[in-house]
Order: C-alpha cells, then structure tokens, then sequence
C-alpha cells in the first residue's frame, strides 16, 4: 500500500509517539495497547516494545502500511 515517511528533529522517536506523529493512532494509549497485542511490525518484526527506540531509516508497519522514520 506504500510507503509514508515521517521525519523527526532527534536522533531517535519512541514506537508509541511515532505512531502517533503519523496519525496512525488517535492517542498513545491506542498505540500502546496496538504495539502490546503484537499488531504492529518494525523493520519488518512483530514488535511489542511500545518503548522501542527508532531512528532515521527504521519503519513501523500496521494494518498493511508502512511509516518510515526520515532524518530531519
């Protein structure tokens, strides 16, 4: 479904905020709870760390799309 890039001004963004900086989710705590079922993949892995540190160059995925952490 393609790729959206998201950049962000420091060196790394936690799974739960940038997901949603992306507008994926409406407030952190939908995220957390998203991230905690494993519905959330990054880089490719099921991930349930919603603490995940990501960084320039890693992506996040849920229900079939793709963000990817840009450098600013």
């Amino acid at each position: 479904m393609g790729t959206v890039g998201k950049k962000i001004k420091t060196g790394y963004i936690r799974l739960d905020t940038f997901l949603k900086l992306c507008g994926v989710f409406e407030t952190g705590g939908q995220a957390k709870i998203a991230v905690q079922e494993g519905k959330v993949r990054v880089n490719g892995e099921v991930c349930t760390m919603r603490g995940k540190k990501l960084k320039p160059g890693d992506s996040a995925e849920y229900a079939g799309k793709t963000y990817e952490v840009k450098d600013a």
